[in-house]
């Protein structure tokens, strides 16, 4: 289902946008009910849906790719919005509950038992809580009985028999509190301030998921019980499951596993979420340190409540067209020379069933903010005066049905949690699940013989109702405030806009780059399913054909040799590389292309990475040759336009700031450099250096070498050998013969990894005062120095993250969060890591590093239990057999295994070498690798000043 063509205004109630619907407007489905009872849409034919005697409904659906997998959701309809005053926060505490202790798991071990089956906690086992909703989420690697039996088994625990003990209530406190601290960001903050200012006197912007921090410290057990069984009671709950297995049976097992679930005491009653208020011109001016300038422009009327059905998914979809086009205008501007805004983007959706929001955002240079909010103000005014024109139009449907086709292609290898996914997002709102083939067949019933004029009127009659309400959220004070925006918006509305002019027809420049190259050399690799070719011209080609994804296919093109070709004592211009793409092609600019291109999906990326510079896409099977066309283009004739390069320093002239207002910017900033000893390939460019940055240096780095060295083109997805071939020989193969690969000195291979320091290595942000982090890395080596080693060191940090989790989480109740890294490297000789990290109060920094040193020593001082051996392996190695499932884990896998053989070998030993690992083997690297004397410390703490400011209070 294409959620997103039910996201708008309904065009039949536009005239009525101004007046509250009344409350038999709503869907008021009977416990048990499914939506499509009450509409004219079908539901998808392949899903099953029912419900039990005790009103929980159940979804379920049969999907065979891959093989022996499932997804499991437990939906419940309750948020932080059904909470009372002294619950704010509870729901998502609760959450949290469900993972300690029920009348059939004893506290701590509901995670162990998922992990001894082969989920990873957080990747595998996760719930969230929003405002309206909470959802249990189980991604299970195998479908046999034990499996499938002890994941219903866990979330029915979690439904009706959590203990929800007062001591693990208790020890959960520092964990939730954790998360409160880490989530306190600009951006956070000023959400909050934007939802006060757009919904005054609503419910809304008093109940965020997070919650009240004294009620996170103080509210006893009893609070969590009655919001426990006010509002987890079977008619509230839905169960979806996905994946392999036999329908019939697995209904069997959901009725068996839930038909005794019973409410307990009197439900909950629904709160008043408050009426839109009328409201005239206003602004709100935030400064937020450290945050990005950022408006929005909004009108604001009462919530679309009606049901679900045909009409109002046209009426959305011509609205979503009509912004489709004030978007495109909106790129366009921001693309110009000198442009008065880095971004906008304008859109209309529903917030919460409490108000219906047309927005027109933008994010600006600081000191800028007039000229950009004059630029959307105009252009919004532009499109509801004049509308839009059926070249416009056109031209977005041509896209728009691109989408639904390759959403049709693609729809029957869809993942299990991508279907899971697609049902649970539509039970907030009561959708009616729908198949691909039936939005397809709406989209194009609806778009037949669609006129401007109707879009534009749709487009027109969004931005109607209280407002506009003008939001600012800027890093530095703005003198006059609101007085003064208010008087640049007034002055704004006054000047004249003209119509919008047609632009002159283009066609694609590059659809040959000379006579068909021809194939030099062919050889098969059956064991792994590819092929490797090498074109006269030296190009390469690797092809890999799936059946992972239905019409989806994998480009990655590997040009010379990345980071290893660039010089150590020299600021990297990696942070620049979007600004390639933006660039264009010499020919034609990045947004005719994506006009003349509309009807064909590709895609287009560049990085630079330790051993390659790198061009990337996906596409569907049928769109191949085009994809080629648009990589090579770019390699062949980048346009490296200025005005593309200065948009992208513009939007980096900030960046120091808003990394400095967190702890968790801080050390992103200065990670990747840190461990490398400096090496200016990986550090984080200077304020100076991203002001004094010029295209001429990144063209410098990368131009030579785009333009001389050899070239790799892997493919991989839903195609033929043949299909490869013959798309690459009128592209690539085309091309002007490349220079052989050079041999890399083994001193060019050298990265060094730091000499650990006495003392941990000290910055400081400028965000909360009991917000830090610690981060302690121990260097290991590369994989090639011993693969098998690689793959205990591998395990050796799975099991740090286990005994990391049990005593920072669930036996200190410390942290929301620990977080174990491990890698060793396939380039850099010699270089690789295991680190952990944690969020804490200032205060516990040290505790943390005892810790660590404590849970290193033990593994080195003795062997791990086979339990924690096999929580620690299991989840990795299914993970690992998931990923060799899809087409992303062939395209890096396959990458430069033509040059170097030694990666075949590493593909083909990656699982039976995991899972040859021994308690032995996590100990003996144990005693390689964590050693105290090694240990390269960080901490991230508050500036001193805000630390004394915090101590006194």
């Amino acid at each position: 289902m294409i959620r997103s063509l039910c996201a708008g205004l309904a065009l039949c109630a536009a005239l009525a946008v101004a007046l509250p619907l009344p409350a038999a407007a709503q869907l008021n489905l009977k416990p048990g009910e499914w939506a499509q009872a009450k509409t004219d849409l079908p539901a998808d034919r392949d899903i099953r849906f029912g419900a039990l005697p005790n009103g929980m409904r159940y979804a379920i659906r049969k999907q065979t790719i891959p093989p022996k997998q499932a997804a499991v959701r437990l939906w419940f309809d309750t948020g932080s919005l059904n909470e009372t005053d002294a619950q704010q926060g509870l729901a998502h505490f609760l959450e949290h509950m469900a993972f300690n202790g029920s009348k059939g798991v004893k506290e701590g071990e509901m995670i162990k038992m998922l992990e001894r089956l082969g989920l990873a906690f957080g990747p595998d086992t996760n719930a969230s809580t929003g405002f309206d909703e909470t959802t249990y989420k189980l991604d299970l690697p195998r479908t046999d009985d034990e499996t499938v039996d002890t994941a219903l088994m866990l979330l029915r625990e979690a439904a009706g028999n959590l203990t929800i003990d007062q001591a693990a209530v208790d020890r959960e406190r520092g964990v939730v509190l954790s998360e409160e601290r880490a989530r306190d960001t600009p951006g956070y903050r000023l959400m909050k301030e934007r939802f006060a200012f757009q919904m005054p006197g609503q419910r809304v912007p008093t109940r965020y998921p997070i919650g009240q921090v004294e009620v996170l410290k103080t509210a006893p057990a009893a609070e969590l019980r009655d919001y426990y069984q006010r509002w987890y009671r079977p008619e509230r709950a839905v169960l979806v499951v996905v994946g392999d297995f036999d329908v019939a049976a697995m209904e069997a097992k959901v009725r068996a596993a839930f038909a005794d679930w019973q409410a307990v005491g009197p439900a909950g009653v629904e709160p008043d979420l408050g009426a839109v208020k009328p409201r005239q011109t206003e602004v709100k001016v935030v400064v937020e340190p450290g945050a990005p300038l950022n408006m929005q422009i909004a009108w604001v009327r009462p919530p679309d409540l009606r049901a679900d059905s045909r009409a109002k998914r046209r009426a959305d979809l011509v609205e979503r067209l009509g912004f489709s086009v004030l978007n495109r205008r909106l790129s366009q501007i921001a693309r110009a020379a000198d442009p008065p805004f880095i971004g906008a983007g304008a859109s209309s959706y529903e917030m919460l069933r409490s108000q219906e929001i047309t927005g027109v955002g933008v994010s600006a240079q600081p000191g800028r903010w007039k000229a950009a909010l004059e630029a959307v103000e105009r252009e919004q005014r532009r499109a509801v005066q004049y509308g839009v024109r059926q070249d416009e139009l056109d031209r977005e449907i041509e896209e728009m049905r691109a989408a639904f086709k390759a959403a049709v292609a693609g729809a029957a290898t869809r993942r299990p949690a991508e279907l899971a996914g697609e049902i649970v997002s539509s039970l907030g709102e009561d959708l009616v699940v729908t198949s691909p083939a039936d939005d397809f067949a709406l989209f194009e019933e609806s778009v037949r013989g669609l006129k401007a004029e109707e879009v534009s009127a749709a487009l027109k009659r969004s931005f109607t109702g209280s407002g506009p309400l003008v939001f600012v959220a800027t890093p530095q004070p703005i003198e006059g405030a609101e007085k003064t925006v208010l008087a640049a918006f007034e002055g704004s509305r006054q000047v004249a806009v003209t119509p919008s002019a047609a632009p002159a027809q283009i066609a694609w420049p590059y659809e040959s780059f000379g006579p068909a190259g021809k194939v030099a050399e062919r050889r098969e690799l059956a064991d792994i399913g590819a092929t490797f070719i090498r074109f006269e011209n030296g190009v390469r080609l690797t092809v890999k054909p799936t059946d992972f994804r239905d019409d989806e296919v994998l480009v990655r093109v590997n040009v010379g040799d990345g980071l290893l070709s660039l010089p150590k004592d020299r600021q990297g211009m990696g942070w620049t590389s979007s600004a390639f793409i933006e660039g264009g092609l010499k020919k034609i600019s990045n947004d005719d292309m994506e006009r003349v291109l509309a009807a064909k999906v590709y895609g287009a990326s560049f990085g630079i990475t330790d051993d390659a510079f790198v061009l990337s896409g996906g596409t569907r099977t049928g769109d191949l040759p085009t994809q080629l066309q648009v990589l090579a283009a770019y390699l062949a004739e980048p346009g490296w336009r200025p005005e593309a390069f200065a948009r992208l320093k513009t939007a980096f002239a900030t960046a120091h700031d808003q990394l400095e207002a967190t702890d968790s910017g801080v050390l992103q900033r200065e990670l990747a450099g840190l461990v490398r000893s400096g090496d200016r390939r990986w550090t984080y460019p200077s304020r100076t250096e991203i002001s004094e940055a010029t295209l001429a240096d990144l063209q410098s780095q990368v131009a030579p070498h785009l333009a001389r060295d050899p070239v790799e083109v892997v493919i991989v997805g839903d195609t033929t050998v043949e299909a490869a071939i013959a798309a690459m020989s009128t592209t690539f193969g085309a091309l002007p013969a490349r220079a052989p690969a050079r041999t890399i000195p083994d001193a060019e291979r050298r990265v060094v990894f730091p000499v650990a320091p006495a003392e941990p290595v000290v910055f400081t942000h400028k965000g909360r005062a009991d917000q830090s982090i610690a981060y302690i890395a121990w260097p290991t080596t590369d994989v090639f120095a011993n693969p098998q080693q690689a793959r205990e060191i591998a395990t050796l940090g799975e099991v740090m993250r286990l005994r990391l989790t049990d005593e920072l989480r669930e036996v200190q109740g410390a942290t929301y969060s620990p977080g174990v890294n491990y890698s060793q490297n396939l380039v850099w000789t010699g270089w690789g890591y295991i680190a952990a990290s944690v969020e804490v109060p200032p205060a516990k920094l040290e505790e943390f590093f005892a810790d660590v040193r404590r849970i290193a020593a033990d593994l080195r001082a003795r062997p791990v239990s086979q339990d924690e051996l096999d929580r620690a392996k299991k989840p990795r190695i299914e993970s690992l057999q998931r990923a060799r499932l899809g087409n992303g884990y062939w395209v890096a896998q396959l990458s430069d295994a033509q040059a170097d053989p030694r990666r075949l070998e590493l593909i083909r030993d990656q699982i039976p070498g995991a899972q040859k690992v021994t308690a032995a083997d996590v100990q003996r690297a144990a005693q390689a690798f964590l050693t105290d004397d090694k240990a390269y410390r960080i901490v991230v703490r508050p500036q001193d000043a805000q630390t004394r400011t915090a101590a006194k209070e």
